[in-house]
């Protein structure tokens, strides 16, 4: 559904309450760049789920602990390597090995049965997975996005019995006209806002046109919603899995054009407000680094809340998340940093480059290999530097 822009409102200051309106792509202006998606022949294999994500940690126990409060289920642990689920019958959503850093290694995507892993292999280089390394069994391969970073693509792994998870709230609640609890309080337990499935991951990267070229050639991705500079160039691609009629999550890849290649943060989807509410509590409680939220996105339209792990990287928690099939066609809207949430308090700084020494090197680098044009980093400055809730 497209977002319109409301009848004209504004606060004291004057300052007009807005909302970009995505425009479909066949209605795209000459002036905005389409973000192609490799035609069939090009594709090498159909993703059908982003399987589980990898990391290192120089100490697994402040992992294991946050984990826990974040809501996930720990299936191993051991002084090297944790592995944690979900409350769905996916085997895996994260594993943790001991290493001589903190930091993301890579996600890991379960493929169709009928894409040809050898093919994979033979078009990008890689290797064979050993079954010990696959936690849930199966068999994969690792290949190497642009970035250099590693991506599992698996096949074949075991379903597992699903845990129990309290029913959602959402038809009890009594809205408007629709007011059928009546002598039922509701009294949603405080307990971890238990995670149901791991949903997206972003990366924010410096080559946008290669990385996007590559996730959607080699996972046969669907970009939902593709945001643009003031040239007209694509930044960011909400992409989702080809799941032909069988709707799929807004995005399960997120990618956004900037200064550096990294993990940006990850989303695990919980069962209603109530419980990212319920479980933002035990965060506090518990003393772990808030981040942002509560709040609503606009592309993709999830009830959110984001936290810090002790390694510093950010998870987020997420409820109510759009679902598109495959025939949905993809739509544009120009990229502002206050495009990415409706409601909430304001988005931190943190998600915007540090405007500091090591940054500034970083750019200089980058403009002096020509993987960065003046006029792209202008672009980039005018997309997140103008304020995006001045009343805040």
């Amino acid at each position: 559904m497209s977002i319109h822009s409301p009848p004209s409102a504004s606060t004291a200051e004057g300052t007009a309450l807005r909302q970009p309106e995505p425009v479909p792509e066949s209605r795209l202006p000459a002036t905005v760049q389409r973000l192609l998606r490799p035609p069939a022949a090009r594709r090498l294999g159909r993703a059908v789920a982003l399987s589980f994500l990898r990391w290192e940690r120089r100490a697994l126990a402040p992992t294991a602990r946050f984990w826990r409060d974040f809501g996930f289920r720990l299936v191993s642990e051991s002084p090297e390597r944790v592995v944690a689920r979900g409350c769905q019958d996916a085997p895996c959503l994260a594993v943790a090995e001991r290493g001589d850093a903190d930091r993301f290694v890579g996600p890991a995507f379960e493929m169709s049965p009928d894409t040809d892993l050898d093919r994979c292999l033979e078009a990008l280089g890689g290797r064979r997975l050993a079954p010990a390394e696959l936690p849930g069994g199966g068999r994969g391969i690792e290949v190497q996005d642009p970035s250099g970073r590693p991506v599992w693509l698996v096949q074949g792994q075991e379903r597992i019995a699903p845990l129990p998870v309290r029913d959602a709230l959402t038809m009890s609640m009594n809205t408007g006209p629709h007011r059928t609890r009546v002598n039922r309080p509701l009294r949603p337990p405080i307990e971890p806002a238990h995670v149901l499935r791991l949903g997206h991951v972003v990366l924010q990267t410096v080559d946008f046109e290669a990385m996007s070229d590559w996730y959607l050639r080699v996972l046969g991705l669907i970009p939902t919603d593709v945001q643009y500079l003031s040239d007209g160039s694509p930044a960011l691609a909400f992409c989702r899995l080809d799941l032909g009629e069988e709707p799929a999550d807004h995005h399960s890849l997120v990618l956004v054009g900037g200064l550096e290649d990294r993990y940006e943060h990850s989303a695990y989807e919980v069962v209603d407000l109530d419980a990212l509410g319920q479980g933002q509590q035990v965060l506090r409680a518990a003393g772990h680094t808030h981040v942002w939220g509560l709040g609503r996105h606009v592309l993709g339209s999830q009830l959110f809340d984001y936290w810090r792990d002790p390694a510093g990287f950010e998870f987020e928690h997420y409820t109510d998340g759009d679902l598109f099939t495959a025939d949905s066609p993809t739509t544009y809207s120009p990229l502002e940093f206050g495009g990415i949430w409706a409601w909430g308090d304001d988005a931190p700084a943190s998600m915007k480059p540090r405007k500091n020494l090591r940054t500034l090197w970083r750019i200089a680098r980058l403009l002096s290999s020509g993987k960065l044009s003046f006029s792209r980093l202008k672009a980039l400055g005018d997309a997140l530097d103008a304020p995006a809730r001045p009343w805040l």
